[in-house]
């Protein structure tokens, strides 16, 4: 059974293990923000574009947006069942990035619509594979009460960043400038590179962790019974938390599909007499990803080590106040616009956007790998990557949500919408400070 960290001891540095996940998920994040930051221009894009284009609706594209992207959360619980029960998460990890690969080549050959979905249903399934796997193999990597887990999803966190920092700018400008399947054919080519990495190095680095299903010792230590009531508990308090975040990223990932389309129609993108591609915005959130991870990260290792360290509920209430806070900056671009306006000579100025961005950053790193982290530490030995689909099944819903808030800012206008959610969350974090004790004593010492 793993070892326990003795109270207030904090181990310094990471395993060399955690750098290799971290750019495996680096070129797979590359490979879905690329392609995600191209998908609603393209399916909104006229089909007499020589840049490629589906000519649908803002709310039809929406749909399709949310229910892709919702669904790329739903098949990590299948994906994570598999690897604790049959394969592992190493072969799951391999076998995952392989269908993304094809899914992005299918997108890029255009040949019909069924290459078209079937490329979309390929990055579903081979999502459902990868996701929940990686993140549970950062988790193994670290003895139970490592005050460093924390810290290492959050560096983990930068690799996912990374990626969705530069696939934007690749793949967007290809596609900007080419033609919208070039920045998928870059997506897919980023996909092989992650996978020639993590199948020629992970021996190396991760030795047998995530190799095979039920050897490593924890595993074979784990009692063949049913949940105990402190094991139970823990798994109530995931539920839980999945409920409160599924709020926080139907506002989140309206990135991708509402914010999106404004930028392109309301907001002034004119920097020094050049016009910044919309698709470029995609990346100002991972920029501050990399930028801010690493303060994080340091943050809450020394408040660790001085025993200060907030406990999972108040870091993520705190998440969802300031997603809160970067809606009402663009309700102040909205404003400035003199309400809902439907004319496109009328713009915002940038620094709305990039304000909510950055709130939006601060609240993500509070937030998601801390989420990630407690995950970890709460599943139960026999379900942890099941649990970690689990736990990724509030961007499932979340993102259907999204779909639907795209229509309803047609119907609704921005100003109801953007302001809506803003006080929304806010509100639920209020709330969730509230219970923060009650479920901080039913993570009995993991929170």
């Amino acid at each position: 059974m793993q070892p326990t960290l003795e109270q207030g001891q904090v181990k310094k540095g990471h395993p060399k293990g955690l750098y290799l996940l971290f750019m495996t998920e680096m070129w797979e994040r590359f490979s879905y923000y690329g392609m995600r930051a191209l998908l609603i221009l393209y399916l909104t894009n006229a089909t007499t574009s020589h840049l490629g284009g589906r000519g649908w609706t803002d709310g039809n594209a929406g749909m399709l947006y949310g229910w892709f992207t919702g669904l790329v959360y739903l098949t990590p619980i299948i994906g994570g069942w598999l690897a604790d029960n049959y394969i592992g998460q190493r072969k799951a990890i391999t076998i995952g990035g392989i269908l993304m690969m094809l899914g992005q080549f299918s997108l890029f050959s255009e040949i019909s619509d069924m290459t078209f979905y079937l490329g979309l249903g390929l990055l579903i399934i081979g999502n459902g594979f990868f996701k929940a796997n990686i993140s549970t193999i950062v988790g193994k990597l670290y003895d139970e009460g490592d005050a460093r887990r924390d810290s290492a999803f959050t560096i983990f966190y930068m690799g996912i960043n990374t990626g969705a920092f530069i696939a934007p700018l690749v793949c967007g400008y290809l596609g900007a400038t080419y033609g919208y399947r070039y920045g998928f054919l870059a997506a897919g080519i980023g996909m092989l590179l992650g996978q020639v990495m993590f199948n020629t190095l992970a021996q190396t680095y991760l030795g047998n962790i995530g190799k095979f299903v039920g050897k490593t010792a924890e595993e074979k230590a784990a009692p063949k019974t049913k949940l105990t009531k402190q094991e139970t508990d823990r798994v109530a308090v995931i539920l839980v938390l999945t409920v409160f975040v599924i709020f926080f990223w139907a506002g989140f990932e309206q990135a991708g599909s509402s914010l999106s389309l404004y930028t392109e129609r309301y907001i002034d993108r004119v920097v020094f007499g050049w016009e910044i591609p919309t698709s470029w915005f995609q990346s100002v959130n991972p920029l501050f990803i990399v930028a801010l991870a690493p303060i994080i990260s340091t943050l809450w290792i020394n408040l660790a080590a001085k025993g200060k360290n907030p406990n999972t509920t108040i870091k993520m209430a705190l998440g969802m106040m300031l997603l809160g806070l970067g809606f009402f900056l663009m309700v102040g671009a909205v404003m400035e616009r003199g309400g809902d306006s439907q004319d496109v000579a009328i713009k915002a100025n940038i620094w709305w956007l990039v304000g909510a961005y950055f709130l939006h950053t601060l609240g993500e790193l509070c937030l998601s790998p801390v989420g990630l982290s407690m995950v970890t530490k709460l599943a139960p030995v026999a379900y942890a990557s099941m649990l970690m689909g689990v736990w990724m099944l509030s961007s499932f819903v979340a993102n259907i949500m999204g779909g639907y808030i795209v229509q309803y800012v047609e119907q609704l206008g921005a100003l109801t919408i953007f302001g809506g959610i803003g006080a929304f969350v806010i509100v639920l974090g209020f709330v969730l400070l509230a219970v923060s004790k009650k479920l901080t004593y039913m993570m009995h010492g993991r929170g």
